[in-house]
């Protein structure tokens, strides 16, 4: 009796004796050794660890978090280019046809102004007005979220003060109309296709008729229109003779970007290119030869110097 009941319990024993790992250390049983090393797994959900919809959640919510930000960084980004780089600006009347049409959207180059540079002749310019050359005309009164938009430049520009002409003539120019035309340009007739059809290269009533050397820092500027455009020929009783100063220009327009069946670049006519139509590109030839020969002058010098 004393053996059966020994043997029972050493059997006993053996089978509840906790599972031994390596180095002595007790584990649960079902817990596989080193060579399978593996923990038994948590579901999910339990404490520790994301439940199967939390993750999605979690994700959604930094997601509109930060919303905010992105649209922040676009306005500031927006804001940036608007001052700095380039502008919408609305064409609002019909001074420049057939080259812009009333409501044309067109953008502005900003940035080369801010490295001084200055309107050349030919090139279709956004300037500021100068001398209250708007008085009288209409002015559009946009709400709130157009004044908005058009401040971060995401629109065109609510400013109703701004014109758009074309440079026919820089500071130092003489520039002159008589009769029907044709317009001059230090003595160069020029030929200028982009005028409206129908129209003369001059208006022939007394204001349309002119004779002016444009000031240093000053451009005169006129419509393609030139039977329905108040350009610098209408202001010659103010100061400058009707010219424009150049810190008054916003910028160059260089396309026309809405509608898209008029998309297209604002270049500067062939006419402008002519020989001897300015007095810089009359000077430029001479100077180039005069750097050419300064080397050869200083060699003949200096051989002579050693004999």
């Amino acid at each position: 009796m004393g053996d059966v009941a020994v043997g029972a319990q050493e059997g006993h024993g053996e089978a509840e004796r906790p599972h031994q790992g390596p180095e002595g250390l007790d584990r649960p049983a079902g817990f596989e050794g080193p060579e399978g090393l593996q923990e038994p797994k948590e579901p999910m959900g339990s404490e520790g660890s994301p439940a199967p919809g939390e993750a999605k959640e979690k994700k959604q919510r930094s997601f509109w978090k930060e919303l905010p930000l992105l649209i922040g960084i676009a306005l500031v980004l927006a804001l940036l280019i608007k001052t700095f780089l380039v502008q919408a600006f609305s064409i609002p009347s019909d001074s420049m046809q057939n080259t812009l049409q009333r409501g044309d959207r067109v953008l502005v180059d900003k940035l080369t102004p801010w490295f001084g540079s200055e309107p050349e002749r030919g090139e279709v310019v956004v300037f500021h007005d100068p001398n209250n050359w708007l008085q009288g005309e209409p002015t559009p009164q946009p709400n709130a979220v157009q004044k908005a938009l058009s401040f971060v430049g995401l629109m065109p520009s609510a400013e109703e003060k701004d014109l758009i002409k074309r440079v026919v003539a820089v500071g130092g120019d003489t520039v002159e109309c008589k009769g029907a035309g044709p317009l001059k340009v230090n003595g160069k007739a020029l030929n200028e296709p982009y005028v409206f059809a129908g129209n003369t290269a001059c208006s022939t009533d007394q204001e349309g008729q002119f004779k002016i050397t444009v000031p240093k820092g000053r451009i005169w500027v006129m419509g393609d229109h030139r039977q329905n455009s108040a350009d610098s020929r209408y202001h010659q009783d103010q100061p400058g003779g009707g010219s424009v100063p150049v810190d008054k220009v916003v910028g160059r327009a260089l396309v026309i970007a809405w509608p898209l069946d008029r998309l297209n670049t604002l270049s500067v006519p062939g006419t402008f290119d002519q020989s001897g139509i300015g007095h810089a590109a009359a000077a430029a030839p001479a100077a180039l030869g005069l750097l050419g020969a300064l080397p050869i002058v200083l060699v003949r010098r200096r051989r002579r110097l050693a004999r």
